[in-house]
């Protein structure tokens, strides 16, 4: 174990052992739950969040609790105890508030010691499984039950979740989609009808951007297909690798995070799911409503699009990005240099099989089934669940009577129906009728035969296994943060000290930060959802501002640490879409992290201040595409003025 490693867990070990046996004399621990010597006898106490009615006792007044972590509240004080089941003196243990960001703090730092997300957050789950078992150390025996208990509590526990395993089973067919209509031909297929577009260095990096765009639903797959096949057309133009990665990059992550049916979103629901479970005012609201709200705010990724397409039509690059753009000009050397590849990482072949006809419908079509179904989900048990609701029963659940019963225009009902929709049930729909229909074209076509089609299915399933493992162990995380009332102490450190207006920038920072550190998008958005949301309502709430504008604030926040961990995950040279990036385009992997980092930081430093003043001006529709238009003008600006004209891109 390296020495700083040992240092931080010996640290750790001893700060538990130090402070987990101080408790206050006043709370003592009884066979029916806990006494409160020398309380009034009207005062009200709040257990984990809820009312409790105390009864008169012998001193004081005695709370009747379960076993396990119990967060008191009294009179603005808050103190957090362990009750343990099993008889004796050391029954009751008083737990400092504050060692509740311990778990996320130590997958932190973990993450950015080891550059690895599971072990990280595995670490994270048995610190926090520790604590919350009352960091008993029983001759070191509580160290090994709270690390069993990351396994059969916290970890199950997160698996026996119907929309946790919802989000999972509609990831792996996506994956497995991908999969059979890369082997197929029919994601070549697409790609090559469109590449004959290509005629010019121009227009050679728009059909570019084009496919990034259009191959939306997956993120690896975007970068491994676009990257591949464009290469030799870019090459042809002179048009330098680095370019080429900086726009299979910038169109990757993107498009697949704020796009409607993504191997994405499955997670992102998740994530956000379980941070809206703690704010009473969205009970009864679909994570699906809030994304489809949150989307509003999502400047990173539309000024990172368009901001690429600045770059094309005007002709211009600065920075690095211009000396490799002018060298490949001008001297044909598409690439900086001509060293060998370094050694990568196995990935998974998505190469047509030998003979595939490249037919470009074998895998719009089912993308289309996907959509669609996703729609046709989203409708019908929206509609379901509006009808069910009700004043005056409903004779019928015909879509049309139902919709002809809502209040409201056009999208006023559209809203009402998909906030209402059971959005992990529509996934599913689509995912498994995009994989039968990408089977049966298939077969039916005789590209490949059922053994190898489900061969191709469960290889896409193996490559979405790591996103299993992260979106698992961050449920589970969430968990220990949630047992631990993480929230209530970042709310009590926070709540009357951050304006609420500055929590978007700070959140916005913190969270690029991480993502840049992990390389990992997706675990900075596991580690920071289940604790922005509730301290971003807590705090606008103690300000004193209205439940709308509250709400407004939290849909700027959701989309910001989305927004802020594709801009970190585009500046590191540890993240997986990057490397895939450069390995894709054949370009030396540092050259594109240096030649793309001063694009994505003013596209993020931009992004960040139309965050800021969406909050300021009150956010709304009107509010945030206005700023949209002001962002995507400043942008094409600083492109006119500081970029530098390529005189041979005709």
């Amino acid at each position: 174990m390296p020495p700083p490693t040992r240092s931080l867990l010996l640290f750790v070990l001893l700060l538990l052992t130090t402070l987990g046996h101080a408790q206050y004399g006043s709370v003592q621990a009884t066979e029916t739950g806990l006494l409160i010597q020398g309380a009034d006898a009207g005062a009200q106490f709040m257990i984990n969040g809820d009312a409790v009615t105390p009864s008169p006792a012998d001193g004081g007044l005695l709370l009747a609790v379960e076993p396990g972590m119990q967060l008191i509240q009294s009179g603005g004080k808050t103190e957090l105890y362990h009750l343990s089941k099993n008889p004796g003196p050391d029954r009751l243990r008083y737990v400092p508030l504050w060692l509740s960001i311990l778990p996320p703090l130590i997958a932190i730092g973990l993450a950015l010691l080891f550059k690895e997300v599971i072990i990280s957050l595995f670490a994270g789950i048995w610190v926090g499984a520790f604590i919350a078992g009352g960091f008993r150390f029983e001759f070191f025996l509580g160290v090994i039950k709270s690390l069993l208990t990351t396994i059969d509590t916290y970890i199950i526990n997160s698996l026996n979740d119907a929309g946790h395993l919802s989000v999972l089973v509609f990831s792996l067919m996506i994956g497995g989609m991908v999969a059979i209509i890369s082997r197929n031909g029919g994601m070549a297929g697409v790609v090559h009808r469109m590449t004959k577009y290509a005629t010019n260095p121009r227009r050679g990096q728009f059909v570019t951007w084009l496919l990034g765009v259009a191959i939306f639903f997956d993120d690896y797959a975007n970068t491994l297909i676009v990257g591949n096949t464009m290469r030799s057309v870019t090459d042809r133009f002179r048009i330098s690798r680095e370019k080429l990665a900086y726009i299979v990059d910038s169109t990757a992550a993107p498009v697949a995070s704020v796009a409607f049916i993504t191997t994405w979103i499955g997670a992102e629901l998740g994530y956000i799911g379980d941070g809206i479970e703690q704010v009473e005012h969205f009970a009864g609201t679909t994570p699906y409503a809030i994304f489809i709200e949150s989307l509003k705010y999502s400047y990173y990724p539309v000024l990172t699009l368009a901001f690429i397409l600045f770059l094309i039509f005007q002709r211009k690059d600065y920075g690095p990005m211009w000396r490799a753009e002018d060298r490949a000009r001008t001297t044909g050397q598409v690439k900086a240099i001509s060293a060998n590849e370094a050694a990568v990482s196995e990935q998974e072949d998505l190469d047509p099989v030998p003979g595939a006809p490249l037919r470009a419908r074998n895998a719009a079509i089912p993308v289309a089934v996907v959509i669609l179904m996703t729609i046709i989900g989203l409708l019908n048990t929206g509609l379901e669940s509006l009808a069910g609701n009700m004043d005056v029963p409903m004779s019928t659940n015909d879509w049309g009577a139902v919709w002809g019963a809502l209040d409201g225009n056009f999208f006023g009902k559209l809203g009402l129906t998909i906030g209402a929709a059971d959005s992990y049930v529509a996934l599913l729909w689509a995912s498994m009728s995009g994989v039968l229909v990408a089977i049966a074209l298939t077969v039916g076509q005789r590209i490949m035969n059922i053994e190898q089609t489900i061969g191709s299915l469960t290889a896409g399933f193996k490559a979405m296994f790591s996103a299993v493992m992260i979106l698992t162990l961050a449920w589970a995380l969430a968990l220990t943060t949630e047992e631990l009332h993480t929230a209530t102490f970042l709310v009590e450190l926070l709540g009357s000290a951050l304006n609420p207006y500055f929590i978007q920038p700070v959140i916005f920072v913190l969270a690029a930060l991480v993502s840049f550190s992990t390389g990992s998008s997706w675990s900075t958005m596991a580690i920071l959802y289940p604790i922005a949301i509730p301290l971003t309502w807590s705090v606008a709430m103690f300000s004193g501002w209205d439940e709308p504008e509250a709400a407004g604030l939290l849909y700027n926040v959701i989309s910001t640490v989305l927004a802020a961990s594709v801009l970190g995950d585009h500046c590191s040279p540890i993240s997986d879409t990057t490397i895939l990036s450069s390995l894709a385009s054949d370009c030396n992997h540092i050259d594109h992290v240096r030649t793309q980092l001063p694009y994505a930081l003013t596209v993020g430093s931009v992004a960040m201040a139309c965050g800021f003043l969406s909050t300021l001006l009150g956010g709304g529709w009107t509010v945030c595409l206005s700023l949209m238009a002001g962002g995507l003008v400043l942008l094409f600006f600083v492109v006119k003025f500081v970029g530098r004209t390529m005189e041979m891109d005709d």
